[in-house]
Formats: structure tokens, sequence, C-alpha cells
């Protein structure tokens, strides 16, 4: 599937901003089963300076300094992407055992898994807890396959919490949605990575978009679609899989990728520092995830 992606923020400030400095997580990465053919960036004020460079978690970060006074701040990213469907599904009954996947990642100095492992660790926003281990261990019987234990703790968690913006912000611990069963994607990624450390499995934050649909016979409206977050975890025998537990499903064809890391702290679309500005700015976001035909080029 192939789609352009047209991600707009505008920053309106009640006083004039001297100058700001600013770090952008907006381009998609290439991934296993996704391809960024093309991606820019357009700053209003124009840029003083800029800089794109690979991360350490190998996303493409965005880096650019504006030294023009101005009142209002507008990103927009646009990006070419072809993605492919997830490999099939593995049989409950078969794949690495939840037992052998923690043996093999104990035990076997590989590159990839001592890499892998470095997602086992605390994060600024993730801390491993006996509560999180409590609520997943029901899901990870030592023999089970380790795929069946991830699927169906994306299950338990899509069935209870809801879904309920507003009721969280970036801030809210983990352990206040565990107690409330409550939030919104991000919320839930957090609390699935969290839930696979605490039972020694590797997990990632996954930030990008997913494709949504208009119900049948409405047209889709302009800047409706929003940035999404779910995971990703380590297999000893397949490799890093995404689950989606905001939608209880494995990422497929309609989730795009922006970025990879320990949490939401490593892939935030936009942070920066500014210099004036007054009180809180206003914040304006529009996203426009589109299907595009094979062959397209959104270059003019």
């Amino acid at each position: 599937m192939r789609y352009q992606v047209k991600h707009i923020t505008k920053y309106k400030y009640a006083g004039k901003v001297s100058h700001c400095y600013n770090l952008a997580n907006l381009l998609p990465r290439n991934t296993a089963r996704q391809t960024c053919l093309e991606s820019r960036i357009v700053i209003s004020p124009q840029e003083t300076h800029a800089n794109k460079r690979t991360d350490y978690f190998g996303n493409n970060s965005y880096h650019f300094e504006i030294q023009t006074p101005h009142t209002e701040l507008v990103i927009t990213a646009t990006s070419l992407i072809d993605v492919m469907e997830s490999r099939s599904a593995l049989s409950l009954d078969f794949g690495i055992s939840y037992e052998n996947a923690l043996k093999f990642l104990k035990e076997t100095p590989s590159i990839d898994v001592i890499q892998a492992r470095e997602f086992c660790l605390d994060s600024p926003m993730i801390k491993a807890s006996k509560e999180l281990a409590d609520y997943a261990s029901p899901s990870f019987a030592l023999s089970r396959s380790l795929y069946a234990c991830v699927e169906e703790l994306t299950t338990r968690i899509f069935q209870d919490f809801t879904y309920t913006p507003g009721f969280t912000n970036i801030a809210t611990p983990l352990t206040e949605v565990l107690a409330h069963k409550k939030g919104v994607c991000q919320d839930f990624a957090h609390l699935q990575v969290g839930c696979l450390r605490a039972m020694g499995i590797p997990a990632k934050y996954v930030s990008g978009y997913m494709e949504t649909l208009p119900p049948p016979g409405q047209e889709k409206l302009v800047g409706a679609d929003a940035t999404h977050a779910w995971i990703a975890y380590y297999s000893p025998q397949e490799g890093w899989i995404e689950f989606d537990p905001t939608n209880d499903v494995r990422a497929g064809s309609q989730h795009i990728v922006t970025a990879e890391g320990r949490d939401y702290y490593d892939v935030t679309p936009l942070k920066g520092v500014i210099f004036g500005g007054g009180k809180s700015p206003i914040l304006e976001v529009s996203v426009d995830v589109s299907r595009k035909p094979d062959g397209f080029n959104n270059r003019k």
C-alpha cells in the first residue's frame, strides 16, 4: 500500500518569539515492512540553520533553529511511503516458547540479541514494576508460544481499558493508568511495553500514523487523521513484531511508522526551546493519511 502523509503543526504565540531551537521526529523511517520513498519538511518562518541526522535509535531526526522574530510557527511534513502487510501471524501452537525466549535472550551473545536486551531496561517514562508484572503474568505461561502470550496481552489491554481522550496527559504515570483503566493510545502502548519488560521481553514504543476510513457513503474529512502509538517486541526467532493494543490488532499495512524508541520521550513529534512568546501558545495539529496509486510521486 502506498500512502502520502501530510502532518501540519501550528503554534500561535501571545507574544513575539525572538528565536527557537527544535527537534522534529516527523520523517518516517525505513523498516522491514515499509520504505519511505521521499519526505520533506517546510518551516515557516524559514529556518536559519537545519540539520537532518539519524539518531541513536535509527530515526530520522530534524534539528532546526529560527532566529527570525515570529508570533506563529508552522511545520509541514509531507512523506510518501510504501507499506507492506505484515507476515502471516504465527499459529498459537508454534513459535518459540516464552521459556525458551527468556533462555535465548539470557544466553545468546549475538549482536541482535545484545541490542534487543537494551529494551528490557527501564526508560524515562516506563519503569518495570510488580504491578505491571502482576497484570501481565496471567498471559505468560512458560510452555506457551511467546507470540500467543503477547497476542493475549494485547487483547486483554483492549478489553480491560477504556479509550478516554483527555483523562491522561503525557506526564500521567502508568500506575494511574493501571488503576483507572483509562487512557489513549500512548498510555496503552506504554502499558504494554512496561508489561513486556516486566516479563523479561524487550519491547519498543512505536510512533506513527494509522489510516482511518470514513463510514460508508461519507467523504473523509481533511485533517481528521492523527498520530498513533503501538508497540514492537523482540522474538529470538522472528525479530521485532508489532502489536496495536488500542485496536487489538497486529500492526499491518495501515500502520505507518515514524519513529521507534524506549518510550514517548524518545520519539516526541516536536520539542524544543523558545525565547519569548508570552503565555502558553495555541497548538493546532492537522494530519492527513491518504492512499495513492503505485507510481504516484508528489514532487512538483
